[in-house]
């Protein structure tokens, strides 16, 4: 019987499969105590010393070229010089819309002849004293708010309009002629093209230069409240094409302007052909036509020139 229990394939299979005892459990070793582990980890250490050599020689500290000395540079990396910043102007905070003051006699005038008395390094303080409602402008229109620019402009345009609606068109339309006047008004039209559009000074002057000059030659066109909107996206996509370096596309100017592609592409080629293809003006003129701007509007004045402005 003894032989047969041993020969039994039951007791092989049990044999084969049996589990060990919970008494006796494999004894297991903490990752940190095993000893293999331990010289993978020195040997790694001195590794990472080159790369960080390496890495230190390809760093450039800010305000050098690329080419600059890294270890003068990694010395003078604390005092390296700040960027430049722009000449603060406190008149800027002021808001893009002045409330005009009801008596006239409390006007620009004043504030010019007490900045014109005052000595040059007191110039710029008294200028906003007599009246806070007026609108400091930069002698460069450059640097003018592109806001406060559409501002003046659309107040000229509002008053060629009001003239000009009063006259009949006795059968003279253009292609920049509308069945019926837009909703959106002529200010908040050229508030949304520089701001979608991203019109600078010198693009919207050159929208100002572009009614004297088209009217002159085109006689039958005039501003009025059916022809301002379309005059106004395409003088903006012409003005921008031939002054800035960079411009959108038509799609995008059709976009912002609430025109098609094709209506647009139209009147371009019809402003460029009424112009002459004359479209930049000349410096002194956008000069003349920023000056006139300020002068016109009563909540608005130019900065006193000092002795270091040029003349």
């Amino acid at each position: 019987m003894s032989a047969l229990a041993s020969h039994s394939p039951s007791a092989a299979f049990h044999a084969r499969y049996a589990r060990p005892s919970p008494k006796s459990p494999a004894p297991r070793l903490p990752p940190t105590s095993s000893p293999a582990l331990q010289p993978s980890l020195h040997a790694r250490t001195p590794i990472s010393k080159p790369q960080t050599a390496d890495a230190g020689t390809q760093y450039t500290p800010e305000g050098y070229p690329p080419t600059a000395n890294t270890l003068a540079g990694s010395k003078r990396r604390g005092s390296s010089p700040p960027p430049p910043s722009m000449t603060p102007r406190p008149e800027t905070n002021l808001p893009e819309r002045p409330v005009h003051s009801a008596t006239p006699d409390m006007s620009a005038q004043g504030v010019v002849a007490a900045s014109q008395n005052a000595s040059p390094s007191l110039s710029k303080k008294p200028r906003t004293q007599p009246d806070s409602n007026v609108k400091i402008m930069p002698l460069k229109y450059e640097t003018c708010d592109p806001k406060d620019l559409g501002y003046l402009i659309s107040n000229m345009l509002m008053e060629l309009i009001r003239l000009n609606d009063k006259l009949p068109l006795n059968g003279r339309l253009t292609r920049f002629h509308s069945r019926a006047p837009p909703g959106i008004s002529c200010h908040d039209y050229l508030q949304r093209l520089i701001q979608h559009a991203t019109l600078s000074p010198p693009i919207l002057l050159s929208i100002v230069y572009y009614i004297d000059r088209l009217c002159s030659l085109y006689p039958s066109f005039t501003i009025s409240s059916l022809t301002v909107h379309r005059f106004l996206i395409t003088a903006a996509t012409v003005a921008a094409k031939g002054l800035s370096d960079s411009f959108w596309t038509n799609p995008t100017y059709a976009r912002i302007g609430g025109i098609s592609v094709s209506e647009l592409a139209t009147l371009e080629m019809e402003f460029l052909e009424k112009v002459q293809w004359r479209i930049v003006p000349k410096p002194e003129v956008l000069v003349d036509y920023y000056v006139s701007l300020v002068q016109r509007n009563e909540g608005y004045q130019l900065e006193a020139a000092t002795e270091s402005d040029p003349t």
